[in-house]
Parts: structure tokens; sequence; C-alpha cells
């Protein structure tokens, strides 16, 4: 008797609010109807007084996003292969110099807005 044939079951990093990638390589197995691995990236701050938070799991959707707004950046990267969502960063990471840029024309905008 010939047996069904059973999908794959997708493999994707997990973790939590983690402050670095390091804590992200955990492997979890999917559910049945989780067909995307998602990395969701957080970083706010200038120079030393920043932080970030990455997330990595399984989804059923694919809710790819981001927002830069100089002292902060969000994104959402999703693909779904196994263990694609390797990466701690995604298109959208805030760098230190653009959190600097961001401040610096903000004091620029509000000093000239007084005037």
């Amino acid at each position: 008797m010939l047996e069904p044939i059973t999908s794959h079951t997708l493999v994707c990093f997990s973790c939590s609010d983690a402050s670095s990638n390091w804590a992200c390589l955990t492997p979890v197995k999917c559910g049945e109807n989780e067909n995307h691995c998602v990395t969701t990236y957080v970083g706010v701050g200038i120079g030393s007084k920043s932080g970030q938070s990455i997330s990595k799991g399984c989804s059923p959707i694919c809710p790819s996003a981001g927002i830069n707004l100089g002292i902060a950046a969000a994104s959402v990267y999703c693909c779904d292969t196994f263990l694609c969502n390797i990466s701690g960063s995604s298109s959208v990471k805030a760098s230190y110099a653009v959190l600097a840029l961001g401040v610096l024309v903000s004091f620029i905008y509000v000093l000239r807005a007084r005037e």
C-alpha cells in the first residue's frame, strides 16, 4: 500500500525581542498553515544611546514592510525557504550614521522654524 505524500514542513529561526541576532539562531518547525519565515527588526536611538529588538518565527502571512525615520527604523522581512530568516537585519536597518543625520536634520528644522 502506498503512503500519502506529505508536504515538507517549513523550518525557521525563532526568537522574541532579542537584542542580538546571536540569540535568534534556534530553529523551529512551523505549523501546517505557516508558510513563511518572518524577521521583525526595530532599532532606535543615537550613538551609544541606541538599541535594537529582533524577533523571528513562522507566520501564515507575509507582512513585508519597513520604515526609516532617522532616529528610528522598523522592518518586517519574510521568506519561504528552509531557515531563510538567518539574517538579523533586513532591508531597512538603521545605521548610526543615518540616525545621527536624522537628528541633525531635525535640529536644523526646529532652529529654522523659530526664526
